[in-house]
């Protein structure tokens, strides 16, 4: 089960976005205005994101059209990327009324203590829909509700079921080696050696120290802040971590580890795995059916089969993945029209907003022929993901369950053993001093007892941590 999220973070400010207006009918071209919707009686709509929508600004424009439809009403869809919470805040702060905005978790207690968004806890327990626990289920209230005396309630609603960060290991190679599901740490490396000699292949790769919770997990130690009587930590940077940078550093001496872990980018790890180049690396549970799907158009081997393994074992028994930081539409405190805003979280999360969020916009993603649902070459590019690639909701069924080989272990991986990391506004200042320091201990630059002692210093010098 996830555990409660303690939100520290304060954002800064920056520009506005550009936005496209269309009305319920034909879709317009990116930043353009359908006149003749304008004319009518129907309200507009106006929705802040950075994440759902098209992958262009004309699909942008008919994503747009499709809510609208739904709704009947005009979208405004204010889509930008890059800086996006700081933008928002922007917004936000200029008094722009917008009726619906994307945040996550770590900017909802902020938002919520500006007063700049809504208590939406009491229209969500009386709603059919969202306060169905089938649709939304009680520990994703629990995760989002906050407790401050000047924040307390619910100020948002999930977007998308978040997922989690975890093993994914060639499982055709485990079958074909007659490995078991590792547990431990040993067992682990075994597997690795076993990929390395049989295989030709590294064991794991890494992007850095981005993804290596579920080694961490072998000694119970989270990503991110812990917080003891008021005062921050950071497990990665304790003597108890020394033990797992050891073992990461006796995975490269030996060739077990890409080398490039360094340097190496999440697409790097993808297509290492993809080409049969490693046997493992961690990444969201998501991409177990899109890595079985891809591999079938890459030239993988026939017998290519991704599939999600828990995290190492810790000292009490339970393995630790750190999930993302929940997705959320949240509604304005000066929203125009809060009726219609609430109206559309509750159509999100039906059958026809997820399809939408998922699938993308009929006609352009996706095709539907006496029930059948047939994705385009659009479609198919662009993998079921506009915004909620896996949708939250247990009433919820893809409509191409052959396109979703592994997920249902992987999320429920996620579930069981994911968390999401307490961070705040320090946290990539000092995750890059942790990457620094615990790349040289797995390289071998430095002992692993240096390295935790020099980042712990250095992490107290700049006062990202109180102990």
């Amino acid at each position: 089960m996830k555990t409660t999220r303690r939100v520290l973070t304060v954002l800064s400010t920056s520009a506005l976005t550009v936005s496209t207006l269309v009305g319920c009918g034909a879709s317009q071209p990116s930043n353009a205005t359908n006149d003749a919707a304008s004319t009518t009686n129907e309200p507009t709509l106006t929705i802040a994101t950075g994440v759902i929508g098209g992958k262009n600004p004309q699909e942008n424009a008919a994503f747009a059209t499709a809510i609208g439809d739904a709704l009947h009403c005009k979208v405004q869809l204010i889509s930008t990327t890059g800086d996006y919470d700081q933008k928002l805040t922007a917004m936000l702060a200029a008094g722009q009324k917008i009726d619906v905005v994307y945040t996550e978790g770590s900017t909802l207690a902020t938002l919520a203590k500006a007063g700049e968004v809504t208590n939406l806890q009491s229209q969500i327990q009386q709603s059919s829909v969202l306060g169905d626990p089938k649709v939304v289920p009680q520990y994703e209230w629990n995760d989002i509700k906050l407790s401050s005396p000047n924040g307390q309630g619910i100020y948002g609603v999930p977007v998308k079921y978040q997922g989690a960060l975890m093993p994914i290991v060639r499982e055709d190679w485990m079958k074909q080696l007659g490995l078991s599901q590792p547990t431990t740490l040993n067992d682990f490396y075994q597997v690795f050696e076993a990929f390395k000699t049989k295989e030709h292949a590294y064991g794991l790769t890494l992007s850095s120290l981005y993804d290596i919770e579920p080694f961490m997990s072998a000694v119970g130690l989270k990503n991110g802040y812990v917080e003891n009587d008021g005062k921050l930590s950071i497990p990665y940077a304790t003597s108890a971590a020394v033990p797992v940078y050891a073992w990461l550093h006796k995975l490269y001496a030996n060739g077990l580890l890409d080398p490039n872990f360094v340097t190496n980018s999440t697409a790097d790890e993808r297509n290492l795995f993809l080409s049969n180049r490693v046997g493992m690396f961690v990444y969201w549970d998501a991409w177990v059916p899109m890595l079985n799907n891809l591999a079938k158009t890459q030239g993988a081997s026939a017998s290519f089969d991704a599939e999600a393994l828990p995290g190492a074992v810790g000292p009490d028994g339970k393995s630790l993945v750190s999930m993302g930081d929940t997705s959320l539409f949240a509604i304005p405190s000066n929203a125009p029209d809060k009726a219609l805003a609430f109206k559309f979280l509750e159509w999100w999360n039906t059958q026809s907003g997820e399809v939408l969020g998922s699938l993308g916009v009929q006609g352009i993603d996706y095709t539907v022929n006496n029930g059948k649902y047939q994705l385009t070459s659009v479609g198919t590019d662009e993998n079921m993901d506009h915004g909620d690639p896996e949708p939250i909701s247990s009433y919820w069924h893809n409509p191409f369950p052959q396109l979703q080989k592994g997920y249902a272990n992987a999320r429920q991986i996620g579930i069981e053993d994911g968390y999401q990391p307490l961070i705040n506004a320090n946290w990539t200042n000092a995750q890059n001093i942790i990457w620094e320091y615990g790349d040289e201990a797995i390289l071998g630059k430095l002992s692993p007892q240096a390295a935790v002692q020099q980042m712990h210093a250095e992490l107290l010098r700049d006062h990202y941590i109180d102990q």
